[in-house]
């Protein structure tokens, strides 16, 4: 069996009625005939929308047929024998020219009883922002049960909810059972669960491109939501140049940030999984074991776990999300 190799993957572009023009102006990417292109697929195992390998001699093959031919080699032992043949990463770029629905999301074991399907723990990293840009994440005062409900009835849920002004480089955690949006003006990576279940709590009155109300879910979002407010929702981290910076570790994904100046060697020998460089500002070149990928802003690349060193030489001034599973116990 031939040997593999990083991995980069066509991306899926998805209209969103929310959806503005940066993953095509700022990011370079032909997004076709959509015209409000709000979310790029970078790397997706999800049934329906798997992506597919666009280098070296896979290419053609979707991400789940991999794991089914190289397994652990691909995936890492742990991963392989918690998740089997679903590659349990989501990655995305998102375009929010308008405001996305107030949304929250179930978490493993919710899923697993409604959906047969994982849930969505996830997180955001700030690309680009326009002056004033905002997101909402969490509430902004403390809240339970019985008062969100009556915030839902009196059609006041813009007033308890936590909004964030953001620039460049912010990032926020959002665990599953937060209630969560994004606004207008920013571009981001989104990193998930490979899970598309998601609970509209409210969507702003607005009517799609039939004239319809988008579907609300009032009462499963009822069970979903973590009603504890917390001091401070942005995830804080120290920049510093060509080392990685850790910036969220939970049970679904562990993700660092490298911001390159200069070229960097990463040693994965001892790490039981696939990795994935999600590229959010600059370019890079990448070359492991021979084999030399470029990768610019909006481009991800799938390091298999059997990868043990890889060489990072920046074009220019870059930064990069590196993502990975560790092995640990998942509590209920």
């Amino acid at each position: 069996m031939n040997k593999l190799y990083p991995l980069k993957f066509r991306p899926i572009y998805k209209e969103k009625i929310w959806g503005g023009q940066k993953i095509r102006t700022v990011l370079g990417r032909d997004v076709g005939a959509l015209s409000n292109c709000g979310e790029a697929w970078l790397l997706s195992g999800v049934t329906g929308d798997q992506t597919v390998v666009e280098n070296g001699f896979l290419a053609g093959n979707e991400l789940n047929e991999l794991i089914e031919i190289y397994m652990d080699e691909l995936v890492g032992n742990h991963v392989y024998d918690r998740f089997g043949e679903e590659f349990p990463i989501l990655v995305k770029v998102i375009d929010a020219n308008d405001y996305l629905s107030v949304q929250v999301h179930p978490d493993d074991k919710m899923a697993m009883e409604r959906h047969d399907s994982l849930g969505k723990t996830e997180m955001w990293y700030i690309m680009d922002a326009d002056e004033g840009s905002e997101l909402i994440c969490g509430f902004n005062r403390k809240m339970d049960k019985g008062s969100y409900v009556r915030a839902l009835n009196d059609k006041k849920i813009p007033e308890i909810m936590n909004r964030e002004v953001v620039k460049k480089g912010d990032v926020f955690f959002i665990p599953a059972g937060r209630v969560h949006a994004l606004g207008p003006g920013m571009l981001l990576a989104e990193i998930q669960e490979t899970s598309d279940i998601t609970y509209r709590i409210y969507d702003w009155d607005r009517i799609d491109a039939s004239g319809q109300f988008r579907e609300l879910h009032t009462e499963e979002a009822l069970d979903a939501i973590d009603f504890e407010q917390q001091d401070d929702y942005k995830t804080h981290y120290p920049e510093k140049e060509n080392v990685m910076v850790p910036v969220v570790d939970c049970p679904h994904f562990t993700t660092n940030i490298i911001h390159l100046t200069k070229s960097i060697e990463r040693d994965y020998l001892e790490l039981d999984s696939f990795v994935i460089y999600t590229c959010t500002e600059g370019a890079f070149r990448l070359e492991s074991d021979g084999e030399k990928l470029e990768v610019t802003a909006g481009e991800a690349v799938l390091l298999p776990a059997s990868t043990e060193k890889v060489n990072l030489y920046p074009h220019k001034d870059t930064r990069i999300l590196e993502v990975y599973m560790l092995e640990q116990v998942v509590l209920d």
